[in-house]
């Protein structure tokens, strides 16, 4: 039997930074894995890159990774964001995308752990952080 993994996710927008961190530090989290594929954009400050991880870091003893081949690709995005594409489409371009690229194979679950999967989208539905989640936990059980 597989062990289950206490795995979350959040976006950003919509958020302030003290909700963004309170919500952080009351889940438990003890990583933030971003799953952005531009991790220095400027939606909100707190969130570029290397703020976001001395923030985490200094305010609840949180650990930052990137993995952008948790991310889609530019075209990818583009085509359903700026031509308003279907979602249908989007996720399964970027299902067989994480396949392609064996993303299972570039975590542990150690490291999924306790972890929270960040991307923008304020909610998951229609999200890729959500695909991350499922993709993972079918590959990786629990």
């Amino acid at each position: 039997m597989n062990q289950q993994i206490n795995l979350y996710t959040i976006g950003f927008t919509q958020k302030t930074a003290k909700k963004f961190f309170e919500t952080l530090v009351n889940a438990g989290v003890t990583r933030v894995i971003d799953t952005r594929l531009n991790n220095v954009s400027q939606l909100a400050g707190f969130t570029k890159r290397s703020d976001l991880e001395y923030f985490l870091e200094k305010i609840a003893g949180i650990k930052y990774t990137h993995i952008i081949d948790m991310a889609p690709t530019k075209e990818i995005l583009d085509a359903y964001k700026k031509n308003k594409g279907d979602w249908v489409v989007y996720e399964q371009e970027f299902l067989k995308l994480m396949h392609s690229r064996e993303i299972e194979k570039k975590i542990s679950k150690q490291m999924l752990e306790g972890s929270c999967l960040l991307c923008s989208e304020a909610k998951p539905h229609h999200c890729h952080r959500r695909l991350v989640a499922e993709y993972l936990s079918e590959k990786l059980g629990n």
